[in-house]
């Protein structure tokens, strides 16, 4: 066991002590991830700018909902936007996001296969 707990600390960021007063923002953040919508919107923009439209048909879902989300997303600093005339794109903020993501996706998927009860 101690070979694999030395493996998961060479891959896994590791708590660095006492964060108290990083954890309001790192709450904050992670409820700004809790919902499917806005995971799947991060998801949808990659690494690459796009306009609400193009967002509600890759996604299809109603603009009004998209542009609820992305404010959410922007105020959690997420996202940010880029004016162009009439248009304005959203765009990842920071692309280690989807890293962030992959990370949670995959403990999720190792703390799914491991319960045994809900």
């Amino acid at each position: 066991m101690a070979d694999d707990r030395s493996k998961d600390s060479a891959t896994t960021p590791e708590w660095s002590g006492p964060m108290d007063g990083d954890l309001a923002s790192i709450a904050f953040l992670a409820r700004s991830l809790g919902d499917e919508n806005r995971l799947r919107i991060l998801l949808c923009l990659g690494e690459e700018k796009k306009a609400v439209g193009s967002i509600v048909q890759e996604l299809n879902l109603s603009q009004p909902l998209v542009s609820h989300h992305l404010k959410e997303l922007k105020r959690s600093l997420l996202v940010k936007i880029e004016r162009s005339g009439p248009f304005v794109y959203y765009q990842l903020a920071d692309p280690s996001i989807l890293g962030i993501m992959g990370a949670l996706h995959l403990l999720a998927r190792e703390l799914l296969t491991r319960r045994t009860s809900f």
